[in-house]
């Protein structure tokens, strides 16, 4: 699988560390809210599990199933919801986790859509921030990293549901993808 990885892009031990400073941060800029995390799986599974774990306040946890890239390396602009929330947000602040910002459609069209069962606020947090796809401008509450316009895997991201237990981020080589 390594073999596959044209460059690692961010470490395990800089993933690790990032994800405890966003906890910090988010543990002060929610202290005494009633907070639900609501992850988009299955890229933001590992993220946001550390990330709650960095967290020193009590968490809630929703998920959803949400597909635009099927097993292309690029969105498809066309957003297919699979699982939707269980609970009640109503009144509850919620921070939207995904692996990775990109074009900006999947964070703006399920915020959206969050927005329509009334939490006292939205934000939104991401692993990944590829600044470079976005076509809409809309821009994640919190990030980790900054990173190119590269296709990345690893630490959740995947190519074709692959790659995504690699314990740290980097860049997929063309060929793999091409083979396709």
């Amino acid at each position: 699988m390594n073999e596959d990885i044209k460059k690692i892009l961010v470490s395990k031990e800089q993933i690790q560390k990032r994800v405890q400073e966003l906890g910090k941060q988010l543990t002060k800029d929610y202290a005494g809210k009633k907070v639900v995390m609501v992850v988009l799986l299955k890229g933001a599974a590992h993220f946001a599990t550390d990330l709650s774990e960095a967290m020193d306040i009590p968490v809630r946890m929703e998920f959803m199933v949400v597909s635009s890239y099927g097993n292309s390396t690029q969105t498809s602009g066309c957003m297919i919801i699979r699982l939707d929330i269980q609970d009640n947000i109503a009144g509850k602040d919620v921070l939207l986790v995904d692996d990775i910002i990109d074009s900006g459609m999947t964070f703006a069209n399920i915020k959206k859509m969050l927005q329509a069962k009334h939490p006292a606020s939205i934000k939104t947090v991401a692993l990944c921030d590829k600044k470079a796809r976005r076509t809409n401008g809309f821009n994640a509450d919190y990030s980790g990293f900054q990173i190119p316009d590269e296709f990345v895997v690893g630490y959740g991201l995947d190519y074709a549901g692959e790659y995504r237990n690699l314990p740290y981020i980097g860049i997929l080589k063309p060929s793999v993808y091409a083979r396709a």
